[in-house]
């Protein structure tokens, strides 16, 4: 497995919209494994193939079940699955109430702002092993979903906020980058 290279905003391959996958061989299999581990190593939640330069709709997220939207253990619910490897995911319904969530993202390093999403949301996906599937996640996991379907549309979190703000939040994510 190889740990990537993750984009930073403005780059223009995260606004663009990824392909979808015509077929699971062992190049997608491989990709998934690499996410995850990049995911690990930037201690990210999700991570969408996008992020790395490849524009397929693809991926991952790590995100225990019974954690709410502030990252606090959620009593008496189980963990639930945590780790998801997503193919072509389609939001196939989503609640009518809403839930605000603190994001961030590799692709915009350390800064974050409040975001308002449905707060439960089903999925269609494909699985690393071919199988379709349908998961309803909610809480923090609703948040990342969202959040990873978004890059794979060329959507950024930022993108949720004024103008300004998003801007500014951008610049300071360059800043970060030339700290490095």
């Amino acid at each position: 497995m190889t740990i990537l290279t993750i984009l930073i905003a403005p780059n223009p391959i995260l606004r663009k919209k990824a392909q979808p996958v015509a077929m699971i061989d062992e190049s997608i299999k491989k990709l998934l494994k690499d996410m995850e581990e990049t995911m690990h190593a930037e201690n990210g939640i999700g991570l969408a193939a996008p992020q790395i330069g490849v524009s397929k709709q693809v991926l991952v997220m790590n995100v225990p079940a019974n954690v709410d939207v502030d990252g606090e253990l959620i009593e008496g619910l189980s963990a639930g699955p945590d780790l998801f490897f997503m193919i072509n995911p389609e939001i196939i319904n989503k609640s009518d109430e809403f839930a605000t969530c603190q994001e961030g993202c590799l692709s915009v390093p350390k800064q974050y702002a409040e975001i308002t999403r449905p707060a439960t949301v089903w999925v269609r996906y494909i699985d690393e092993n071919g199988e379709i599937l349908e998961h309803e996640f909610n809480y923090l996991q609703s948040a990342c979903v969202q959040h990873e379907i978004d890059h794979l549309n060329g959507k950024l979190f930022v993108d949720y906020l004024s103008t300004m703000k998003r801007d500014m939040l951008i610049r300071k994510a360059q800043k970060v980058l030339h700290q490095l």
